[in-house]
């Protein structure tokens, strides 16, 4: 009895914690030692912004969570660890270079099996379906210049892409290459699904801090982009009141998806994976004949695809992959991105208003990133602040649309590019 319960206590996870001190003390590896405790702390804290500050509550609490989850403490050889990220990233776990499905089936923990999704990728596309079924497309087919204001806000992809680089190459323990800043350049898109589509292909090992640096900023918008907004137009400006949109018949809604699936997939085809399933969505949504199948996407599906990437990405954040350099130089470099990207739709906003002899409102511009509906409402909100008989959120609606479908081209031209 009393060897069983010793046992019982050499099981525990305070005694993982203990053995694992002890490992790192002896090797010197005090990172180790403050690493294990200090990402316990920082999953709380996003766990306490996601309920308390309700900053993006949907994906950061189950990427908090997952987070929680693979720091806990527990013996390799006890069957309770639920992810080994080893699998998905050391090749001597690997089949020629590619991930052993039937392994990871037959030996990983629950979250290894998920997060064969995001490895494979099938979450980000579903979402994106997800996000077709409850997006309208009216406001960018009623205003067809909203897609140039959906472009000008993937400046700031580019711009990050560069400053990766630079960064690479001018400070020691940071390691960009052109993989790595295609992946941190994505976050200007301000499009979670996307900034992970692209970097499991492309750098999976900044999965964790480039995911959670998206979806932070994501939930930011609010705070990020009226400064922006009002350093770069006049008070005059942000109350130009546009005139109202013209009515889309049903008839252009159902053309406008499959077209762009069509042009998108003759120019990129390695955005059609994103831009095809929203198309399709979207599709489902305008058609009017498979209102169950919309349904399911945009409710039952989508929320059990979120559950399962929250927490699979969150879970592949530990302290030896999140406590580095590098993260501090992705978020850095994914504010820097989001704020450029702001300031690109902002600035073409501000052409398009002379071109138009003051019909177009700038702050439209700023919608242009990809959280859908979230930054179309901050400028509205900007908007009436200016002028209570604003009302700029179906116009700002479609640079944001537009800007979904931007980042997806975007990701694709990168993958296109860098992918091998």
């Amino acid at each position: 009895m009393l060897d069983s319960f010793i046992s019982f206590l050499n099981s525990t996870g305070v005694a993982a914690l203990i053995t694992q001190m002890q490992a790192a003390f002896a090797a010197g590896d005090f990172m180790q030692v403050i690493g294990t405790p200090l990402m316990l702390i920082i999953a709380c804290v996003l766990i306490y912004l996601a309920i308390a500050k309700q900053f993006e509550p949907l994906l950061l609490l189950p990427i908090a969570f997952g987070m929680l989850l693979s720091n806990l403490p527990m013996f390799a050889n006890s069957g309770a660890i639920m992810m080994h990220p080893e699998y998905f990233t050391d090749t001597q776990y690997m089949i020629d270079g590619h991930i052993d499905v039937g392994m990871v089936l037959s030996q990983g923990g629950l979250l290894d099996i998920l997060y064969l999704g995001v490895k494979l990728g099938i979450y980000p596309p579903l979402i994106f379906l997800g996000i077709g079924c409850m997006t309208d497309f009216g406001p960018l087919i009623a205003n067809p210049k909203s897609i140039l204001l959906g472009a000008a806000a993937q400046f700031g992809v580019f711009i990050t892409f560069l400053g990766a680089l630079i960064l690479g190459a001018v400070v020691p323990g940071i390691n960009f290459g052109v993989m790595e800043a295609a992946s941190i350049g994505i976050i200007g898109g301000a499009d979670g699904p996307t900034a992970i589509y692209v970097t499991k292909t492309l750098a999976p090992a900044l999965l964790p801090a480039i995911a959670i640096a998206a979806y932070s900023y994501m939930a930011l918008i609010p705070v990020i982009q009226p400064p922006i907004m009002k350093a770069l137009t006049t008070k005059k400006e942000r109350a130009i009141v546009m005139e109202q949109l013209r009515p889309v018949s049903k008839t252009e809604k159902i053309i406008f998806p499959v077209l762009v699936t069509i042009v998108v997939a003759l120019i990129i085809p390695d955005a059609v994976a994103l831009v095809g399933m929203l198309m399709l969505g979207n599709l489902a949504k305008e058609c009017g004949v498979v209102d169950r199948l919309s349904k399911t996407a945009q409710n039952g599906l989508m929320n059990v695809i979120t559950i399962f990437l929250g927490l699979t990405v969150g879970a592949t954040a530990t302290a030896s992959t999140f406590l580095t350099a590098e993260t501090l130089g992705i978020v850095l470099l994914g504010l820097i991105a989001f704020c450029f990207s702001t300031a690109g739709g902002l600035l073409l906003g501000k052409l398009m208003c002379k071109l138009t002899g003051g019909k177009v409102n700038p702050l439209i511009g700023s919608a242009g990133v990809s959280a859908v509906p979230m930054a179309a409402r901050v400028s509205q909100t900007v908007g009436q602040k200016e002028n209570p008989a604003n009302f700029l959120l179906m116009h700002a609606m479609g640079p944001n649309v537009a800007g979904v479908i931007g980042s997806a081209v975007a990701a694709g031209v990168f993958l296109a590019m860098f992918a091998k």
